[in-house]
């Protein structure tokens, strides 16, 4: 089961999401997306929590606003963090995470340190926790597997239209690149100097015969 949380602090809305429990939160660093942002409290158990950015976004554009209340859902969802004055945050790429065939389930890694985001001293905020969870919502029959293929399907199709479009904007520049040299050598026969007469060097029509 995975849980959808909406944050309207911001608009449009987003949609934050985390699994159930260490299984699925197995499933969800198996079949992440490249573009999802990964939240988890630091050295400590919690839940996994992922933003999914939209197209254009980076990790440093998300706003703080955001980054606050995903730190506010792994705090709150951590069996020790919860009872903790404050805890620390890490935050990190989906494609960041690494995962070696000695870890525990829900256990990650990082492939880059310093690709891996640190929020220190994180309090509870209890108004942001209860409004966060009034929106949320349940999906029990998702398949991350399909998903992330029909995803990874899509944007292949997307790179082999706009490939396709690039060799048909190259065709057109080499038809103009053509067009450009064929005129530019017919102006090159046209000027005076390269142009022949039917005058020989004394100035007699050569038809002019007797």
């Amino acid at each position: 089961m995975v849980y959808y949380i909406t944050s309207n602090i911001v608009d449009p809305p987003v949609t934050l999401f985390m699994g159930e429990d260490k299984h699925e939160n197995e499933e969800l660093i198996r079949w992440g997306w490249p573009e999802d942002v990964w939240f988890h409290v630091d050295k400590l158990s919690s839940a996994h929590v992922y933003l999914r950015l939209r197209p254009g976004e980076t990790l440093d554009s998300v706003p703080s606003v955001i980054i606050d209340e995903a730190c506010q859902l792994v705090k709150d969802n951590s069996i020790q963090g919860r009872k903790m004055a404050s805890v620390d945050v890490v935050y990190t790429l989906w494609s960041n995470l690494k995962k070696t065939p000695g870890m525990e389930v829900g256990q990650v890694g990082f492939h880059v340190d310093k690709d891996v985001k640190l929020v220190k001293n994180v309090p509870k905020r209890t108004e942001i926790c209860k409004r966060l969870e009034k929106t949320k919502s349940e999906n029990m029959k998702l398949d991350f597997r399909t998903l992330r293929e029909e995803r990874d399907a899509k944007e292949r199709a997307q790179l082999r239209e706009k490939e396709r479009k690039a060799r048909e904007h190259e065709k057109v520049l080499e038809k103009k690149r053509a067009e450009e040299a064929e005129l530019k050598n017919y102006t090159s026969l046209m000027k005076t100097e390269n142009m022949k007469t039917n005058q020989d060097n004394s100035g007699s029509d050569s038809d002019d015969f007797m």
